[in-house]
């Protein structure tokens, strides 16, 4: 009887302390789901007070994001890369906008190395924006050469390093209408083939761009147009954005050929909620060309290469079509599942078109669809991990993106 009595007060010990443990775990789920970004989760999971900052954000200095994966890269395949954001404002003025700066390196399995650094600063009221983008990338990939055939076998394997600096400088006229200048170039350098493949000019049938370890150098100036009602670029409010750049590219200024290009980028933000939270309808469309035939072939529009974002056909193989234009169009729908907006989902679908080398018409569609995931990383920023899973005629691919792909 006195090891029955022992036994007894020792479960009931045990169940006390397993009950007391249940409700500290019970606890910190409830704090994580009273949690309203993953910042503020994981600083109620260690115990610590999560202070809501009282001051304005256009007081804050600086807000960071920073997400370490293994992840897909474009197209490419499994990659180890790292995505850090800062976000901050220039000044404490109002009406003035977000800054962003992005770092994204990365390396893939297949021995593909890339190093981007782009930015989006807003000076104060929003008089001047600076938009930039630098990178490096030594990139092996397949092309198809141009035009939209469905012929996914005919591919050609080619090896090239890639070195880009674009700066564009735009001062307001009105709110949210811009003007301004920019600076693009785009160098490739030792362009071959691989596996005693054939050449890419005589694969192509391209002139210009496609010689063995032949090097490719554009120059140009621009002028664009903007139209921006968005005050996040990591996470856009309802409103409207419009980019228009003419590009004019010459050998006065270093480029092999003079050739130009039109990008006309559109964008549209349909809230049906009438608070914060995110119910939301987003479209994504643009018209990318290119005028003569002078253009180097790695600089000719390709799906997964938009000039500013290189996020366009989710479920769809970067640079799988190529062409002398381009048409593009995404829509997106994006929803909040838990009430603090936490966690949230969204569904796309996309197509694009190119233009075929002989006709220059658009004669082949490509259709993608997907879903994803989102977790507010830091609601300060707005910036969300975005979990994606695109597919389309026989390829399929997952993405994990810091910030909204539109």
């Amino acid at each position: 009887m006195r090891l029955n009595i022992r036994f007894i007060g020792l479960l009931t010990a045990v169940m006390i302390l397993c009950s007391y443990h249940a409700t500290c775990q019970e606890k910190k789920i409830k704090k994580i789901k009273n949690a309203d970004d993953l910042i503020a989760a994981i600083r109620l999971v260690a115990g610590k007070r999560h202070r809501i900052d009282s001051l304005p954000q256009s007081h804050r200095s600086l807000y960071f994001s920073f997400l370490p994966v293994s992840s897909q890269a474009p197209g490419a395949g499994i990659a180890l890369l790292t995505s850090t954001t800062i976000g901050f404002y220039l000044s404490s003025l109002p009406k003035t906008s977000f800054s962003t700066i992005v770092f994204s390196p990365y390396v893939t399995f297949d021995g593909r190395i890339g190093f981007t650094l782009k930015s989006n600063l807003w000076l104060a009221r929003n008089k001047w924006e600076i938009i930039g983008d630098t990178r490096y990338l030594y990139y092996p990939q397949d092309t198809w050469g141009l035009g939209g055939s469905f012929d996914d076998e005919n591919r050609l394997l080619i090896n090239y390093k890639y070195v880009r600096f674009y700066e564009t400088i735009l001062r307001r006229i009105r709110p949210d209408f811009l003007i301004g200048l920019g600076y693009h170039a785009d160098a490739h350098f030792d362009i071959r083939s691989l596996n005693d493949s054939p050449t890419l000019a005589k694969f192509s049938g391209y002139p210009y761009g496609t010689g063995s370890s032949e090097n490719s150098f554009s120059s140009g100036l621009s002028a664009n147009i903007l139209y921006d009602e968005r005050k996040n670029e990591f996470n856009p409010l309802p409103g409207f954005y419009g980019n228009l750049v003419f590009r004019v590219n010459s050998t006065n200024l270093g480029g092999n050929t003079n050739w130009q290009s039109l990008y006309l980028d559109l964008r549209r933000y349909i809230s049906f909620s009438g608070d914060e939270h995110q119910n939301m309808l987003a479209f994504w469309t643009f018209y990318w060309t290119v005028f003569k035939s002078h253009a180097p072939y790695l600089d000719l529009p390709s799906i997964g290469w938009d000039p500013y974002q290189q996020r366009s056909g989710r479920g769809i193989l970067q640079n799988r079509y190529r062409g002398n234009s381009l048409f593009y169009l995404e829509s997106e729908y994006r929803k909040d599942i838990t009430e603090n907006g936490l966690f949230g989902f969204v569904l796309f679908a996309n197509l694009n078109s190119v233009t075929e080398p002989v006709t220059y018409q658009f004669e082949y569609l490509h259709l993608a669809a997907g879903g994803g995931l989102r977790m507010k990383f830091n609601k300060r920023s707005g910036t969300n991990i975005c979990l994606d899973y695109g597919v389309s005629r026989g390829y399929s691919a997952v993405y994990l993106n810091l910030g909204e792909t539109f």
